[in-house]
């Protein structure tokens, strides 16, 4: 059964960066297909590729996961 669930914040990192798809692609090595696969969480990248992805933007890793309801309600209390 698959859904159309956000797992990653991958798009809207880069957004926030200031930064495009093709950008990413430059940074990565990755085909563009694949990025933009990625943007739009039609597939998700590797851990790895997500360590790096996060290593080139310069962001925590949390940053590009999308949080878990139980994740969420942790960080309300924290």
């Amino acid at each position: 059964m698959a859904t159309n669930k956000n797992i990653n914040r991958i798009k809207v990192v880069l957004v926030e960066k200031k930064k495009t798809n093709k950008w990413l692609v430059d940074q990565i090595g990755k085909d563009q297909a694949t990025v933009s696969k990625w943007c739009t969480n039609t597939t998700q990248p590797t851990l790895e590729t997500l360590v790096e992805t996060a290593r080139i933007l310069e962001v925590d890793i949390r940053e590009l996961l999308v949080p878990t309801d139980n994740q969420k309600i942790m960080m309300t209390i924290l």
